[in-house]
């Protein structure tokens, strides 16, 4: 069924773009889960070790987090705009 779809979709001209700019959303995608999954990971590993320090990390915890959103958001709309761009 994939195959098929793929197929149909180089036949009608959209090509390699639509091919990779969702390869791309969906790596950006995947990177941003990975990244934040990481970070929510440790966080939560540093305040067991430190209770007192937990605002603190916390507080570093969500910058980080939306710094990582922020640029996941930029990918896919690049990758979009690649999308419609023929």
């Amino acid at each position: 069924m994939l195959l098929a779809l793929l197929l149909q979709a180089f036949s009608e001209g959209a090509g390699y773009a639509i091919l990779g700019a969702g390869i791309g959303a969906g790596l950006v995608a995947l990177g941003a889960g990975l990244g934040i999954g990481r970070i929510g990971g440790s966080a939560m590993e540093a305040i067991a070790r430190q209770p007192e320090a937990g605002g603190k990390i916390q507080t570093a915890m969500i910058i980080a987090s939306a710094l990582i959103e922020g640029v996941a958001l930029f990918g896919v709309v690049v990758c979009l705009l690649i999308s419609f761009i023929r």
